[in-house]
């Protein structure tokens, strides 16, 4: 049962702050998560640090296999796919539990989160 939609029953309050550094590893990964990992405080909080991971992988699977490729077949003209990161990061500051293909399922069965 969810007691805020989209987020699982169990987790917490979720504050203005963690819905910010949500966002803000999706929009700026993997440089925030990795910041995220740093502080104590923050990646204890479970709704960043259900986001963390997710971004942190994400990031570095977007920024080092997928856009390469992308911008290399589409000749630079994939450029629109830089919304992904701030459609996820939106969807964070919203409250919302992301759930990226692939990447959730990994993160999920390797314990992260």
């Amino acid at each position: 049962m969810n007691n805020v939609e989209g987020t699982p029953s169990g987790m917490g309050d979720i504050t203005s702050d963690d819905k910010l550094w949500a966002a803000l590893a999706y929009v700026f990964s993997p440089l925030v998560p990795i910041i995220i990992l740093l502080m104590e405080e923050k990646k204890k909080r479970p709704f960043i640090a259900a986001h963390n991971m997710q971004a942190l992988v994400f990031g570095i699977a977007w920024n080092v296999i997928i856009v390469p490729i992308i911008a290399t077949v589409t000749f630079g003209c994939g450029a629109i796919l830089v919304l992904f990161p701030i459609y996820y990061g939106y969807k964070a500051y919203q409250g919302e539990y992301v759930t990226i293909p692939v990447i959730t399922n990994f993160v999920k069965n390797q314990g992260w989160v």
